[in-house]
């Protein structure tokens, strides 16, 4: 067998290592374990995401309303059919033959699901993004990205991921599964964490202000905000807010869409679906970092919010969520904003 040929694993189904398959060798006390901590109600409308060939989606189907599956591949799609073909539980089943990237979630009061490593980081932002008031995700996730969204100031896990993703949600970290649980076996742990939405402030704000905090890292605050580019940008936001607040005044028809869609005051629709909360590596912005020099009254505007609240000299990884709210607030009632 070729080093990166797919093993079969069950029912005949050969499972990708590169498509992020790998299935519980004995899922009986894993599966127990998720849908016990899950609290699924007996009315509950549960999502499963990527469900293969169902070793989860059973249990889910004893114990919910009714289960929504979504897998995108077409071969596991048939395995499920065939699977609960006649079964009491199977009117309880709607498989859709979907990739849940880039399809509309439906209705759900509970997201159970082991999810392919590959996807973690777009899938977290999408149900963090969602509309639906649902109670809860259980996942099983890679371990090492599980760390990063429950991880605070001084881990060494902590990183935007771990701000955006605590801003939206509680997290909380339920139990850990070995590789060797898995065939074919993946190269990491996983872990099983819950995550529970939580009512927020603007999401845009606060993710373009986390982008700006995070673009470097080992560097403080005070470097951060004197970058050239980065001023230039944010006083054009300022000074085209200022405007569309001055037009408002004046008259509501004065101002056109136009303009507030140039610096993404207004939504134009063209927006990217995948909003940066990555694991890998968190690719910093390109700025340029020499100072803008003394005297631009716009960058001692911004310098003066970064001295006021004490935050020049700091660095991002040693703030927690209180201070960048606080940060944040203050360069609002400064007239900067991020979104």
């Amino acid at each position: 067998m070729k080093k990166n040929a797919p093993r079969v694993c069950q029912g005949g189904i050969s499972f990708h290592k590169s498509k992020g398959q790998h299935i519980l060798k004995n899922p009986g006390t894993t599966i127990d374990k998720m849908v016990l901590r899950s609290g699924i109600n007996p009315t509950d409308v549960i999502l499963e995401i990527g469900p293969g060939t169902g070793n989860l989606t059973t249990k889910l189907l004893e114990t919910g309303k009714s289960v929504i599956a979504i897998e995108k591949d077409p071969r596991m799609v048939l395995e499920l059919q065939r699977r609960f073909q006649g079964q009491i539980t199977s009117r309880k089943l709607q498989v859709l033959n979907e990739d849940v990237l880039k399809c509309d979630f439906p209705y759900f009061d509970i997201c159970v699901a082991n999810i392919p490593y590959q996807i973690s980081s777009p899938l977290i932002t999408k149900l963090l993004s969602h509309t639906w008031a649902y109670r809860c995700a259980v996942l099983m996730l890679q371990k090492e990205f599980a760390d990063r969204l429950w991880a605070k100031p001084g881990d060494k896990h902590y990183s935007r991921l771990s701000v955006n993703t605590q801003f939206r949600a509680k997290v909380t970290h339920l139990f850990e599964v070995g590789r060797n649980n898995f065939r074919p076996p993946p190269k990491v742990d996983s872990s099983v964490v819950r995550i529970e939405p939580i009512k927020s402030p603007c999401f845009k704000e606060w993710d373009g202000f986390t982008h700006i905090c995070f673009s470097r890292k080992s560097k403080t605050l005070g470097s951060i905000f004197r970058q050239k580019s980065l001023l230039s940008l944010l006083e054009n936001n300022y000074k085209t807010l200022f405007a569309l607040r001055s037009c408002q005044i004046k008259s509501s028809e004065a101002c056109p869409d136009k303009v507030a869609a140039q610096v993404g005051l207004i939504d134009d629709g063209d927006d990217d679906d995948n909003e940066e909360m990555e694991i890998d590596n968190n690719v910093d912005i390109i700025m340029e970092s020499e100072d803008v020099g003394l005297g631009s009254e716009f960058k001692n505007k911004v310098l003066s919010v970064l001295k006021g609240g004490k935050f020049e000299d700091k660095r991002s990884l040693q703030l927690n969520q209180k201070d960048f709210l606080q940060l944040l607030s203050l360069f609002n009632e400064a007239g900067i904003h991020f979104a």
